[in-house]
């Protein structure tokens, strides 16, 4: 099965109004900017995102949230080296927060691809992050239970990609990414170059193909930090 498209647009098509969408990307390492930016061409609104941070400047997820395209932002660092775009929307109540520590993050997401609907950590006990949630005491520590996070679709990054929607990642630029790809009801990855199948050792393959939906091949891909260095402000 062919899972590659044509260009951007296409990819995106099919996000509509109120979608839960996972972004990977920790900061830029990672961060489908190209995609990103499609998304925001095509103007879904009231869309819940998932992402380790809420964006900076105003490229990425910041722009879709300068866009007015983000109804809840589920995140570790709402605040980043420019957070003005999220902290402008929040403090005129725009937009709604889940603060989450990032290795619940991860967690719950990881949680959401592998079918487990909770699961308790000693993360956050006592904080206000903890308030309304089930609590259980193991060997004498106190836990919380954390639920899965779960998405329509996952946006994300990879190196190489094959039709089968096969991934492999650059780096850093792995970190949320394969989780995510797991977590998601329909996955669509850019890739820097695609391949025919057999075209990735399957030693190196990360993510297998079966949780991939879609592919497209952006072969100069842009870096968050250097075009917010740049002063640009859209891609």
């Amino acid at each position: 099965m062919d899972k590659s498209v044509a260009n951007i647009a296409d990819a995106v098509a099919g996000i509509e109004d109120g979608s839960t969408i996972m972004i990977g990307g920790f900061g830029g390492s990672g961060a489908p900017i190209e995609l990103i930016h499609a998304l925001i061409d095509k103007g879904p609104k009231g869309l819940t995102v998932i992402n380790n941070n809420a964006g900076n400047g105003r490229i990425g997820i910041a722009a879709m949230i300068d866009a007015g395209m983000v109804r809840k932002m589920i995140c570790s660092f709402p605040r980043s080296t420019d957070p003005r775009a999220f902290t402008d929307r929040y403090l005129a109540g725009d937009i709604e927060l889940e603060l989450v520590p990032q290795g619940t993050l991860a967690e719950r997401i990881r949680a959401g691809g592998a079918g487990i609907p909770a699961f308790y950590t000693p993360t956050a006990y006592g904080t206000e992050l903890a308030e309304g949630k089930p609590t259980a005491e193991f060997d004498g520590r106190h836990y919380i239970q954390e639920r899965w996070l779960k998405a329509d679709f996952a946006l994300v990054k990879g190196q190489v990609g094959d039709t089968h929607g096969n991934l492999t990642y650059n780096k850093a630029g792995r970190n949320f990414n394969p989780l995510m790809c797991m977590a998601a009801a329909k996955t669509i990855a850019q890739v820097t170059r695609i391949v025919s199948p057999g075209g990735i050792d399957p030693e190196h393959v990360v993510t297998p193909g079966i949780f991939v939906d879609c592919v497209v091949e952006v072969s100069q891909p842009r870096q968050e930090e250097d075009l917010i260095r740049a002063g640009v402000a859209y891609v």
